[in-house]
């Protein structure tokens, strides 16, 4: 009796050895046929190099660019403090003039006009009810520009300031001279 429990029990560690050999079994091929995949994938991609990659590294490229691009207009189309009145917010002229450039003349895809908030509420609701009142007068091919409220105050400076610094680098400049040699070696003439 002792003897067909020893073979009995020998018998069952043989049946789940082999249930047990045939699912590692299955799993080795499973990871067999994933690596020889793998490997075809590989293979196929170093043939086709760089073609799948061209239009990623053109994208990259290319994204600051229209970033870029984007945050100009932004700028471009922005009506800063100093083209409002103090107190109503009205636009003044040089203001009017960039609002009906922008409806008139900017791409369609960037007709968006940029309003600089004021130091109240009421001043911003102004403002924004000033540039489009302006161009409710403007009806022209496409949708009307929108109107955004931005924190973002472009760059500029006086009119007066500009020529101060114009006029000044014009006194400084120095004045042209004729070289004393010419490009073969040979002495040039020369007045002074």
């Amino acid at each position: 009796m002792r003897c067909t429990s020893f073979y009995g029990r020998l018998l069952i560690v043989a049946a789940l050895m082999s249930v047990t050999t045939t699912s590692v079994s299955a799993k080795w091929n499973d990871h067999w046929n994933s690596f020889w995949h793998k490997v075809g994938v590989g293979y196929e991609r170093n043939n086709a190099w760089p073609d799948p990659f061209n239009e990623m590294d053109a994208m990259a490229v290319i994204t600051p660019f229209e970033a870029m691009k984007q945050n100009g207009w932004v700028l471009h189309n922005t009506i800063g403090p100093h083209q409002f009145r103090d107190g109503d917010g009205a636009l003044k002229t040089s203001g009017q003039e960039t609002v009906a450039w922008i409806a008139r003349q900017a791409p369609a895809s960037r007709r968006q006009v940029y309003v600089v908030r004021a130091a109240t509420a009421d001043e911003t609701e102004a403002r924004v009810a000033s540039v489009r009142e302006i161009l409710s007068q403007f009806q022209g091919p496409g949708p009307q520009p929108t109107v955004a409220v931005t924190d973002r105050v472009p760059p500029t400076a006086s009119g007066a300031w500009a020529t101060k610094v114009n006029r000044a680098w014009l006194e400084e400049l120095a004045p042209p001279k004729l070289p004393s040699s010419s490009a073969a070696g040979t002495s040039a003439v020369t007045q002074q």
